[in-house]
């Protein structure tokens, strides 16, 4: 584990010591798991973004095209 040195305003600081002490972990803890979670939610996107490079378009109107011509159900109208 590495140690990190972080600047921040007193206002930011005061926000996440309060919402630490909410969610009953440490500061460092809630930190670490902000960061952890902007890190996935970065690398979903990346991940996501290279399969769509990928998508075949023409086979996805195909498998489209086999979806049966109907009403939708009450409630998943638009």
């Amino acid at each position: 584990m590495s140690a990190l040195s972080l600047r921040l305003p007193d206002s930011i600081h005061r926000h996440i010591k309060e919402l630490a002490s909410k969610e009953g972990v440490s500061i460092n803890q809630f930190i670490a798991s902000a960061v952890a979670e902007k890190v996935s939610a970065i690398a979903t996107e990346d991940y996501l973004q290279a399969r769509a490079e990928r998508a075949d378009k023409a086979a996805f109107q195909a498998v489209l095209a086999k979806v049966p011509k109907r009403e939708p159900l009450a409630g998943d109208e638009f």
